[in-house]
């Protein structure tokens, strides 16, 4: 590793040991100097090349150019350091949903050597303990709208030093905005090292109990040169908008990080809907979307009542694309899906196609840079088209902040997502359930997502979750919470046209013979269903 700039060492102190470690690969896409911002990188860099003027941030109330940007970040980057008192390596908790302040906040931190701690803008303050004490924050920057649980972590004492918040105008004390305008507009980044941890990205809670993933200075350019470059293939010209929140590196990347590095705008939305995000499309021009499967899902009817002419292209990724919502989305648009699959622990997307290149079922082929195999439990490879671990490596790998669970994620240098895959004899990945969500039914291993995308064919679904139960006689029966579309009688004629209809669609042995009917499901505020939550009751 190169001579760190932190001051505070307990980032890379906390690092897995190198044993541990994923075979991070080297990549043409991905040859980076010893010293790196991540900031200086997607902003300094872009205001020095001529796009001082362009557009960067969209709201509906104003833009913000690379320019302005610039001198905002650098102006928290000073009352960071200066008025907080903060050094190199300090971690900072950021509070807030997509909006211009959020997004200045996280790079300032970033810029100034800080190593930021976003969370996601529906977190209570039990939930929030965790991360804080997991990461032992130094400081928050919090949205004056989500005080009131950083107030409540506060007040158990001992958990954060200092906090200031930002899209507050009152000039108190701890108000950011009250500091800027005397902070100079000039702002001499941190000399980190490519390798100092810029980031801890707390996992989103599918599985209950989240993980802190470190990222380097080099993992979130690393994310921009790989699947952006090579899927994606924005351009200065492109509008990017979406829903998913900063503080998941899927949105990072999305709605932050990859128009930055190429010139382009992102509109920052605050709370999408379906409804909402088509309109905010139209009404801004936006040529590029990012979002779940389930909003997809939701907006395809809606589709027609606005003009999208300026749509080319739609990412979806958080969870599996269903085949239905893929074609529901195609037919109301005229727009082939972006899939991908990625993981808070390797940043972002590393399966994926092009729209050209997408064949029906699979979600891609592996991205430029990184590697994929499907592995048996003794991380031998395994025939192609036969069912099992998805085993990747690439530029950007697993470090986990601490975690006893760094041995499961990383084995002879492989990453394991916790994801089974088949993969067919031209390399095209197709997705069959997270490993943990395999059902064992009469000796069968039935992959729930796929019973998942046979209901969601049914014109009376409008969702549903599938699990496996315990059954005396068969170990497990798969059980299927279905949502049903207003109008529909939840009784046992509809339970029983549900798994006649499974049997048609797919093998009959794989229907569920249990639904239960319910007025909704446990999500993620990603929009990933909470299986575990199925299960537990």
């Amino acid at each position: 590793m190169h001579p760190s700039a932190h001051v505070d060492t307990f980032a890379r102190d906390h690092l897995p040991p190198p044993e541990q470690w994923p075979e991070l690969l080297q990549s043409p896409d991905t040859q980076y100097p010893g010293r790196l911002n991540a900031t200086v990188e997607l902003l300094d860099r872009m205001v020095e090349g001529g796009f001082g003027d362009a557009i960067a941030l969209r709201t509906d109330e104003a833009n913000c150019t690379y320019y302005q940007l610039y001198v905002r970040v650098n102006q928290i980057a000073h009352v960071l350091r200066e008025r907080m008192g903060l050094v190199p390596g300090n971690r900072v908790l950021l509070r807030g949903s997509n909006n211009p302040m959020m997004a200045a906040c996280l790079l300032a931190v970033i810029k100034a050597g800080l190593v930021a701690v976003p969370t996601m803008p529906l977190l209570r303050a039990k939930d929030l303990a965790p991360v804080a004490a997991k990461a032992k924050v130094s400081a928050a920057l919090c949205d004056l709208r989500l005080r009131d649980e950083l107030d409540a972590l506060c007040a158990q004492g001992g958990a954060i030093g200092q906090a200031m918040l930002f899209n507050d105008g009152s000039g108190a004390p701890d108000a950011l905005e009250t500091h800027l305008a005397a902070a100079p507009t000039r702002f001499t980044a941190c000399d980190t090292a490519q390798d100092d941890v810029a980031l801890i990205a707390f996992t989103s809670g599918t599985t209950g109990t989240p993980k802190g993933t470190m990222h380097f200075h080099r993992d979130i350019i690393a994310m921009c040169d790989l699947f952006p470059r090579h899927v994606l293939k924005p351009g200065p010209d492109d509008i990017f908008c979406g829903t998913p929140p900063l503080a998941f590196t899927f949105g990072l990347g999305g709605m932050l990080c990859f128009p930055m590095r190429v010139g382009a705008s992102v509109l920052l939305i605050e709370r999408g809907t379906p409804e909402s995000l088509l309109a905010a499309i139209e009404r801004h021009r936006a040529t590029i979307v990012f979002t779940a499967p389930t909003m997809y899902r939701q907006m395809a009817p809606m589709a027609q009542r606005f003009d999208l002419a300026s749509l080319r292209k739609s990412v979806s990724a958080g969870e599996a694309l269903p085949d239905a919502t893929r074609q529901l989305w195609k037919e109301a648009t005229g727009i082939e899906m972006i899939d991908g699959i990625g993981s808070t622990e390797m940043i972002h997307i590393f399966i994926s196609s092009t729209p050209e290149e997408v064949r029906r079922g699979s979600i891609g082929k592996v991205v430029p840079g990184y590697q994929a195999r499907i592995v048996d439990d003794a991380m031998r490879e395994v025939p192609r088209g036969e069912v099992g671990r998805l085993a990747v490596k690439g530029p950007t790998g697993c470090r986990y902040l601490a975690d006893e669970r760094q041995l499961q994620y990383v084995k002879d240098g492989w990453n394991l997502p916790g994801d089974t895959f088949a993969m067919d004899e031209d390399g095209y990945f197709y997705y069959q359930a997270r490993s943990d969500d395999m059902i064992v039914s009469g000796g069968y291993n039935i992959a729930g997502p796929e019973i998942e995308a046979a209901l969601m064919m049914h014109e009376a679904v409008a969702e549903c979750g599938v699990i496996g139960v315990p059954d005396a006689d068969r170990g497990q029966i798969v059980k299927a919470f279905v949502v049903l579309k207003p109008g529909h009688a939840e009784d046992d004629a509809m339970a029983a046209a549900l798994q006649e209809f499974v049997k048609q669609t797919i093998a009959p042995y794989k229907y569920p013979r249990a639904i239960e009917f319910r007025d909704g499901l446990p999500r993620t505020e990603t929009g990933k269903l909470q299986r575990f939550r199925l299960r537990s009751g």
